[in-house]
């Protein structure tokens, strides 16, 4: 599955910063759906269907939600960034509450939406025999402890045996996003401060199977996902990175103006004859087992 490319022209004050909601929207409507090819590869090869009762971890504005239910699968996605929630809801559940915690949704009662893992018992139903983490780790600080914590939390509610799928950015030389993704590491080290953070990161080797092995989790085979994300233009590149999250101590350590500015410019090489940007890139997934 080809990313379609996105123009995006909404207006904003470049010094100004970038409201949640605006940020949630960028996603749902740039950023999203680059990584479909990845779902796609890792519905298929897990064959999901109507047998399938999938948890979703991270499940962000709900794109691979929708595509599990497509298939016949019930879904279930937890994402703690609540305008993101709120977009997912109104793909899957049009006649939801806002308030990110409510019982399945009416229109589609394979369907339910929380702010946390701990909201998402099966209530009585069938345990998960799925659960998936697609938010790929390898980038930012901290992000693989954060997966950790919670496959602590998810592992619990699914059967004995369930199929667990983890991903992860591939290798940088495979990513032509990576030296883009190098812009944040690098303007979080030169302004540097105590509550800066850290930003970007290179993607260790191996690292979905040392996430897994602290889960408990059992490896069961991998793969690798072509996921080339493709825009219209540069701006709508700019807002769909800036939309994944990976810049935000850059911005912090810096502002929003000069992040735009540098990410734009690293743009450049990928930027096409007729104004679009295409940067191929590799992800990897991980099947394991409880």
């Amino acid at each position: 599955m080809t990313p379609t490319l996105v123009r995006h022209h909404r207006q904003a004050d470049p010094s100004a910063p970038v409201e949640a909601g605006s940020r949630a929207r960028d996603w749902a409507e740039i950023q999203e759906r680059m990584l479909a090819p990845l779902y796609e590869a890792v519905y298929e090869r897990l064959e999901v269907a109507g047998g399938t009762r999938m948890l979703s971890l991270g499940c962000g504005s709900g794109l691979a939600l929708l595509i599990a239910a497509s298939r016949g699968a019930r879904v279930t996605g937890v994402d703690t960034d609540h305008e993101r929630l709120a977009l997912a809801r109104a793909r899957l559940c049009a006649d939801a509450d806002a308030d990110g915690e409510s019982d399945p949704c009416r229109t589609d009662p394979r369907a339910r939406l929380f702010g946390s893992v701990a909201a998402a018992s099966p209530e009585g139903e069938a345990p998960y025999n799925l659960l998936t983490a697609f938010q790929p780790i390898g980038c930012a600080a901290g992000d693989s402890d954060g997966l950790a914590r919670a496959l602590a939390s998810a592992v619990p509610l699914a059967v004995r045996g369930a199929t667990v799928v983890l991903a992860g950015w591939g290798p940088p030389e495979r990513c032509a996003t990576a030296p883009v993704l190098r812009v944040a590491a690098r303007l979080t080290e030169s302004a540097r401060t105590p509550r800066s953070g850290s930003g970007w990161r290179p993607t260790p080797r191996d690292e979905l199977e040392e996430v897994a092995a602290r889960a408990g989790l059992k490896p069961d085979g991998s793969g690798r996902v072509s996921c080339p994300f493709g825009y219209a233009d540069v701006d709508s590149a700019v807002r769909g990175l800036l939309s994944t999250g990976l810049f935000d101590t850059a911005i912090r350590a810096t502002d929003r103006a000069q992040v735009e500015k540098e990410v734009a410019e690293a743009l450049h090489p990928h930027l096409r004859p007729d104004g679009t940007v295409w940067m191929p890139n590799v992800f990897r997934y991980l099947v394991c087992v409880t």
